[in-house]
């Protein structure tokens, strides 16, 4: 009987969702509401995202504006943005946020690049241990018995062949984002 890789799909799931939510915070010099994915803000007694608070708006390529549903929370998501190592400057103007995002210089660029690399490697490592883990179990199978050899081989090929394509989609994420963080001008 085949290996059951609804476990490996499952988790391959969450490792790209996550790959994908890390190389989203970094910033392209282009105004995104994703960028403030990463944000908690202090709020009612827990830490809540931006988002969950506020309305976020794109109203052009180098501004983001955010709306509190709450006002009393306005100075909160300020701080919560300035200490957030994001490199941004939120405003308070009036009952809003406004951000003016600023072009990145080539040097940030190339900087934002190299810490793109790292976090599409974390995202390798992650997948290398997954598929660590799926490997051990397809192995102890042949110790239980009633599994052949044949199947054994054919599910480490199997694994192999998955493991390979999500790779694929990590270096497509990766070579998309690099694309973008270079891209000069909106």
């Amino acid at each position: 009987m085949p290996y059951d890789f609804s476990q490996l799909q499952q988790k391959a799931d969450k490792t790209l969702q996550y790959i994908r939510e890390d190389i989203n915070t970094l910033r392209t010099g282009r105004a995104s509401s994703q960028m403030l994915d990463g944000v908690s803000v202090e709020a009612y007694g827990t830490m809540m995202k931006v988002n969950e608070l506020a309305n976020i708006g794109v109203p052009d390529p180098g501004l983001i504006t955010i709306s509190p549903w709450d006002k009393s929370v306005l100075g909160a998501i300020e701080k919560a943005i300035s200490v957030s190592g994001l490199n941004l400057h939120p405003v308070v103007d009036g009952d809003m946020i406004r951000i003016v995002v600023p072009a990145l210089t080539e040097e940030r660029r190339k900087e934002m690049v190299k810490l793109l690399n790292q976090k599409i490697q974390n995202g390798h490592v992650l997948l290398r241990n997954l598929r660590g883990d799926i490997k051990k179990e397809i192995e102890k199978r042949a110790d239980e018995g009633g599994v052949s050899e044949d199947e054994i081989k054919n599910d480490l090929q199997e694994l192999e062949k998955r493991v390979k394509d999500l790779i694929e989609k990590i270096d497509m994420m990766s070579k998309d984002k690099e694309a973008e963080l270079m891209k000069v001008g909106n």
